[in-house]
């Protein structure tokens, strides 16, 4: 969608703050031994404080209110029983649907004390974020995001997985454009444009494929995935961040 009004601007706003608060009070609640039910259920119930209600549900009826994905697993992973181990990287991916408006952020964290190489995947994609972020302007290429972003993911040594990329957003999940991590032909980013960034990289080769659950997609070498994102507006300047 495209932002017409400060109206538009404010209720965008509101929802981006709901999916930030969502985040802030799972990655404080991530230990060894929590369980990926028991931090979906943190983001539930500030939904529920603020009368949102979860887009991958509203959407695509996921069996989840957020998407939770740990080491190689990149994105789209299920909440449940399972309990977080010393060592791991949990992605909290969150998206809410607030008065007929959605936003989307991820934040990689650690559980626990990390490995050097971990530690290193993580910086590698919150850098690609912020590359991505201040390539993003009305009248450029969305190419010239990719490409900014995948530049600073494999200088660093890692590999963006090309099949994941960031979208439009706004009135659903996924809008028009797709914000892919590589660089590409696409179309021209527009002043007021909703969309998402978000470096979703690996520490091996990048590959993935579709898990049986039918929702997760994971690495087929096993290695480590990190994601940042952030739902933005696109201005002829610096971005507005709406989950910030």
């Amino acid at each position: 969608m495209s932002i017409d009004s400060p109206d538009e601007l404010a209720a965008l706003r509101a929802t981006g703050r709901v999916v930030a608060e969502a985040i802030r009070e799972m990655a404080r609640r991530v230990r060894p031994g929590v369980s990926t039910g028991e931090l979906d259920d943190v983001a539930a119930q500030v939904f529920k404080r603020h009368g949102a209600r979860s887009g991958p549900q509203l959407d695509y009826d996921f069996p989840g209110v957020t998407c939770l994905s740990v080491d190689d697993e990149a994105v789209h992973g299920i909440p449940g029983p399972r309990r977080l181990r010393e060592g791991q990287l949990i992605k909290l991916d969150v998206t809410a649907e607030l008065d007929g408006f959605y936003a989307d952020a991820c934040r990689t964290v650690p559980v626990g004390r990390v490995r050097p190489r971990e530690q290193r995947l993580m910086a590698a994609s919150q850098s690609a974020l912020k590359r991505g972020l201040e390539a993003a302007k009305a009248g450029v290429n969305v190419g010239v995001v990719g490409k900014a972003v995948n530049d600073e993911v494999t200088r660093r040594g890692f590999n963006v997985i090309e099949e994941l990329a960031g979208h439009g957003i706004g009135r659903k999940i996924h809008e028009e454009p797709d914000v892919p991590n590589i660089d590409w032909d696409g179309p021209t980013l527009t002043d007021g444009l909703v969309i998402t960034i978000e470096p979703i990289i690996a520490a091996g080769d990048g590959e993935v494929y579709m898990h049986d659950d039918g929702w997760t997609v994971k690495t087929y070498d096993g290695s480590s995935c990190a994601h940042f994102e952030h739902t933005l507006v696109v201005t002829e300047g610096a971005p507005i961040l709406v989950t910030a």
